[in-house]
């Protein structure tokens, strides 16, 4: 039995090499005894109890591959690691590391290298209720205004307001260049957002996610480490324990689904 488990949690992707590229990395680093994903496409309770349920070690620290809370991180991953017979600390989603914003300033300047004023332009899921997305991109979009690399920095989201549709409009540069802030490609960055970016249109250039770069896999292992900071600290809980301790797992039938 190990002591420590690494467990990396995110939707299932079109390119499953990001979540394995992240876990390599961190293997190679020692940031725990084992590192294992588990991906999930709709619920992820029934994913998590089946992968929990291989995990021998004592501890897991369970750390979501997204970039703010969603229903998902907030509701039922906690609920599926609740199944876990062991002690389980749950990180906070990768978004707020400031290891993220330099790779997003080079993932637009990779895209879009011109001499002309250019405007970024970051694209969030966001939220329906909350502000999680919000307040982690616009911690990035102060940043990036602050480092003075673009000629303006605005934000957009597929779930509330300003929304991507309304991007383009909102650009009084002659370039701009639109990063989609997810860690792995899916639906909305593949289709969703450059459809209502009207990338075919021409005058904005479209990034990919931030996919496998280095900074993402420093991201990780800085919310790692801040969780263990915080659990050895033994300070104020945060809103992760509080919602991992409120999960509660759900009686199944034999094929796992929860009984009516």
């Amino acid at each position: 039995m190990t002591d420590d488990t690494l467990l990396l949690i995110g939707r299932e992707t079109t390119d499953s090499g990001v979540y394995r590229t992240h876990a390599r990395r961190l293997r190679e680093r020692g940031i725990a005894d084992s590192v294992r994903v588990c991906t999930y496409e709709h619920d992820p309770v029934r994913n998590l109890r089946n992968t929990l349920a291989d995990v021998d070690a004592t501890r897991v620290t369970a750390l979501p591959l997204c970039l703010a809370h969603t229903r998902e991180t907030i509701d039922r991953i906690p609920v599926g690691l609740a199944t876990f017979d062991g002690t389980v600390e749950y990180c906070e989603p990768v978004g707020r590391s400031p290891a993220l914003t330099g790779a997003i300033r080079d993932r637009a300047q990779s895209t879009h290298s011109a001499d002309e004023p250019t405007t970024l332009v970051l694209v969030a899921f966001g939220n329906t209720s909350g502000s999680h997305h919000r307040d982690v991109t616009a911690y990035h979009a102060e940043r990036l205004r602050q480092h003075g690399d673009f000629a303006a920095v605005t934000t957009a989201y597929l779930l509330q307001n300003p929304t991507v549709e309304c991007a383009r409009y909102n650009v009084s540069t002659p370039a701009a260049v639109a990063v989609p802030l997810f860690v792995a490609p899916c639906t909305a960055t593949t289709t969703d957002i450059p459809e209502r970016l009207e990338v075919g249109r021409g005058g904005l250039a479209y990034a990919s996610p931030l996919t496998t770069s280095p900074a993402v896999t420093d991201a990780i292992q800085d919310r790692v480490e801040t969780r263990r900071a915080l659990t050895s600290a033994a300070g104020p809980r945060s809103f992760e324990d509080a919602i991992a301790d409120t999960a509660r797992p759900l009686a199944t039938d034999g094929d796992g689904r929860p009984l009516d």
